[in-house]
């Protein structure tokens, strides 16, 4: 048995004739008959009544023909899906940010990515990078961009790099470390430091470049933009990449400080389980992240 016989028998329903269903389906009624012949001898019952007025069915044909519209249906769902998947028409793309590339990076590649597919519903979800591989885990994600340093080598994921660039010790306009022709370390630790959650090697490096008393961060939280509006009104200090302060900075919000990168780089990437197929959606979206990851290196951007 397969879905053309079923449709025929479908057909012939409908049309209450083999020569209109004939013509409906493109087939001619001696055909429309054998076909609807093989069904029976495959089913093993006769689905119509012959010699009855119009097409009258047997109970057996009744049942056929109630299963013969849900798997048409069904069908036709499927192939509509399918279509929908393939070209991007509709759906959804569930993805994950750390919080330095959902400051910058992540809002131009989405953008980009729904000019391209509008259809495809997309939810981004901001998280320090072990919650956001717990999601990926359990199949709440289907990848995420985020910090990798304590990512790479994880039997379960796959990851590839995207971007490095130091991080720079930023504050408030008039913040009376501004107005100090020498920083020192003494100074430094005489405020707050207001953070993202660093993973443990990060923060050992962080360290050695800024050596504070207990706690490391006084004020922590994985939202870049309230980091930095948090700094906007207080003197508290805060570490981040240029290009993620970049309008800030031109607007005169805040201010760099005149201290030595703090540590190799924001070094974050794409991450997705290991050896698992990605949606079309996810294959798009990785080709727009790769290219403006790509195309921010070459500027020097990142």
């Amino acid at each position: 048995m397969d879905l053309k016989s079923l449709r025929h028998f479908a057909a012939l329903v409908e049309h209450q004739g083999f020569i209109r269903a004939g013509e409906a389906i493109g087939l001619s009624q001696p055909a429309l008959s054998r076909s609807i012949q093989t069904l029976e001898h495959r089913l093993g019952c006769a689905l119509i009544v012959r010699g009855g007025k119009g097409v009258e069915l047997t109970p057996q044909g009744q049942l056929v023909l109630a299963h013969a519209k849900r798997l048409l249906a069904g069908s036709t769902a499927l192939k509509n899906a399918l279509r929908q998947f393939n070209d991007l028409e509709d759906g959804e793309l569930l993805i994950g940010a750390g919080p330095f590339p959902a400051a910058d990076l992540l809002p131009r590649v989405l953008g980009a990515f729904n000019r391209r597919y509008p259809g495809v519903r997309v939810r981004l979800d901001i998280q320090h990078w072990d919650a956001l591989r717990r999601q990926l885990l359990g199949e709440e994600l289907e990848l995420f961009v985020a910090d990798i340093r304590e990512l790479e080598g994880d039997p379960l994921l796959q990851v590839q790099p995207l971007q490095q660039e130091p991080s720079l010790l930023f504050c408030r306009p008039g913040h009376p470390l501004c107005s100090e022709a020498v920083l020192t370390r003494e100074r430094l630790a005489a405020y707050p430091l207001a953070s993202f959650r660093l993973p443990g090697s990060i923060e050992q490096i962080l360290r050695r470049t800024l050596p504070r008393a207990e706690p490391m961060i006084s004020l922590e939280c994985d939202n870049l933009d309230v980091l930095k509006r948090l700094v906007m009104q207080c003197d508290a200090l805060s570490i981040a990449s240029r290009s993620t302060l970049a309008s800030e900075l031109a607007a005169g919000q805040l201010v760099l400080l005149d201290w030595p990168a703090l540590m190799p780089g924001t070094s974050f990437g794409l991450v997705t389980r290991l050896h698992r197929p990605l949606s079309p959606a996810a294959t798009a979206f990785i080709e727009i992240l790769q290219a403006a990851a790509g195309g921010a290196d070459e500027q020097g951007v990142r």
